[in-house]
């Protein structure tokens, strides 16, 4: 559990669930449209029983711009499952580092904070490994999407990584951290 409020608690998996592409092409691409949110909000989503359906709220989700690259993050999304934001990673569910974000140094270039004292919290497993993950927001273009470092592990990939790896071979995809808001039993 990530966060409580009211009656709805933020979850996202531990660990990674499985490996996929961000979308089924390499091409300019916003999470609004690209594969992996059509997954987890369908194929993914209908794997839930009726009961599990009825505690999972769907949310607004606003895709922010990258905020070093100042790439279009696109519309906002309704969203039952979803992927973290950067901003989600960096300053809210893991510890706030807001202020590093906020002001980048001259040798950032591709990772946020290689050093960052929550990078540990951002850290997640693939198959007894420490792997990366997938972020719903934009990299330094649209063709690559943000993500959380395996290894140096938990610092965060503002520069991002191709959406679509599948032609280095499907053991290099992203992990998948599906995230969302479960109404509470009171």
């Amino acid at each position: 559990m990530l966060y409580i409020e009211d009656n709805a608690a933020l979850i996202i998996t531990e660990d990674i669930i499985e490996q996929r592409p961000y979308h089924d092409d390499y091409k300019d691409i916003k999470w609004a449209e690209c594969g992996l949110r059509k997954y987890l909000n369908g194929e993914f989503y209908d794997k839930f029983n009726d009961t599990d359906k009825s505690r999972i709220i769907e949310v607004t989700n606003k895709n922010l711009d990258n905020p070093w690259y100042g790439t279009k993050g696109g519309d906002d999304t309704k969203d039952s499952i979803f992927l973290l934001g950067i901003e989600d990673v960096v300053c809210r569910y893991f510890g706030d580092s807001s202020k590093k974000l906020q002001n980048r140094s001259k040798k950032q270039n591709y990772w946020f904070q290689r050093k960052d004292e929550n990078n540990n919290k951002r850290i997640a497993k693939f198959m007894d490994y420490d792997y990366w993950w997938w972020l719903r927001s934009p990299g330094r273009i649209n063709r690559v999407a943000a993500y959380v470092h395996g290894n140096p592990g938990g610092c965060v990939g503002i520069n991002g990584n191709s959406v679509f790896f599948r032609s280095f071979g499907a053991e290099r995809d992203g992990g998948v951290r599906p995230a969302l808001w479960l109404k509470r039993e009171l």
